[in-house]
């Protein structure tokens, strides 16, 4: 039986990050499979047309009108400003925390949908439907606050959030039907008191159709895309050892990031690297299918999981993790050989299907 369904989510098509993939793919799924599937999202470019060609129904969440603060100036200066920049956003939510008001109001008059899922980062819009959501008017039977990286017990940042942050997350954590989370390493960065909420769901993703390339480069070629500033526990190891390797290779890099590696790999090295900027994910896959070996760096602690793992997976390209140990460095030899016994294990990628997770959203309604 089909359903009406109601997403809500800050990032979405067209803009390019882990969240709006995760939201885009899930919404133009649900829809594909005969849903009634209404988006709640910020107006961009193309968006009505890229609705209306896959069967969704867009609604303006409305505009961030609030201003950011900029780093300016230089010394001293420049100083007060980064700090003022970092401890708004730490302490107070500050800009994001507009969300809340926003999805509050969009979302009055919204009502008797089967399903509601909610898609964090950032965790506003979770905190603006706990807001909305009334005894009352419950807006959905069943609430599915999907979370990407945890917020209170996040690893990939400096500083922890205040622990009154820790209140909001309780109070949204209570009034959701599920909590859903990618993998199940992640379980520990929420409250205890709500693991029996939890659900894992990964991941959907749709694949283009690639045939694989095994054909060995003349010089070993490997490649690492994305984010690189969450990882610079591992990557700075890493760049650190690559300065003194003598073998030839050509490093594919795709960033917009550039100056960190500009500033922690010589001349030489950089002379073996072949930057790019971010593409679509299409173009990128086809680009990564033609290397040798791919490049990851895990978090530290491990209760949050890297996106391009999954496309990783899918091209089924040998994968070095490294983590700054002996056993890393030799690797890293034995790779730049050809030679990948020690490389990471592949998990299943049908899990990831976008079909399947769409599938495991279903089912909660149930």
């Amino acid at each position: 039986m089909n359903k009406k369904i109601l997403i809500v989510t800050n990032g979405f098509y067209p803009e390019n990050s882990p969240r709006s993939l995760r939201a885009t793919e899930l919404a133009v799924e649900l829809a594909k499979q005969g849903n009634a599937v209404k988006v709640i999202t910020h107006y961009r470019d193309g968006i009505n047309e890229f609705c209306h060609e896959n069967g969704i129904e867009f609604k303006n969440l409305g505009k961030l009108t609030w201003p950011v603060p900029t780093i300016k100036g230089t010394g001293i200066i420049r100083l007060f400003w980064r700090a003022i920049t970092r401890f708004s956003s730490l302490w107070f939510a500050y800009p994001l925390i507009q969300i809340v008001p926003l999805v509050k109001k969009v979302l009055n008059g919204e009502s008797n949908y089967d399903l509601l899922i909610s898609v964090a980062v950032p965790y506003p819009i979770h905190w603006g439907v706990a807001l909305a959501r009334k005894n009352n008017n419950q807006i959905a039977k069943v609430w599915v606050a999907d979370c990407g990286d945890p917020y209170m017990g996040q690893e990939n940042d400096t500083f922890k959030p205040p622990f009154y942050f820790g209140w909001v997350e309780k109070w949204f954590c209570r009034k959701a039907n599920y909590i859903s989370i990618p993998f199940e390493g992640a379980r520990t960065a929420y409250y205890k008191k709500f693991h029996n909420k939890i659900k894992i769901i990964p991941q959907g993703l749709s694949f283009p159709e690639l045939s694989q390339n095994n054909k060995k480069n003349e010089v070993i070629t490997f490649a690492y895309a994305g984010n690189i500033v969450s990882y610079l526990h591992y990557a700075l190891p890493f760049f650190n050892y690559l300065n003194t390797i003598e073998t030839d290779f050509r490093f594919h890099i795709y960033t917009i990031d550039k100056d960190v590696y500009l500033n922690n790999l010589n001349e030489k090295t950089l002379s073996k690297c072949i930057f790019n900027d971010y593409k679509d994910r299409k173009t990128l896959l086809t680009e990564l299918n033609n290397v040798d070996f791919l490049l990851h760096f895990p978090y530290k602690i491990g209760i949050q999981k890297s996106l391009k793992l999954v496309d990783y997976f899918y091209l089924s390209k040998p994968v070095l993790s490294f983590v700054a140990t002996q056993e890393s460095h030799n690797a890293l030899e034995e790779f730049l050989k050809y030679d990948f016994k020690n490389q990471m294990q592949i998990d299943n990628v049908e899990a990831y299907y976008i079909k399947n997770v769409a599938n495991q959203f279903l089912e909660l309604t149930q």
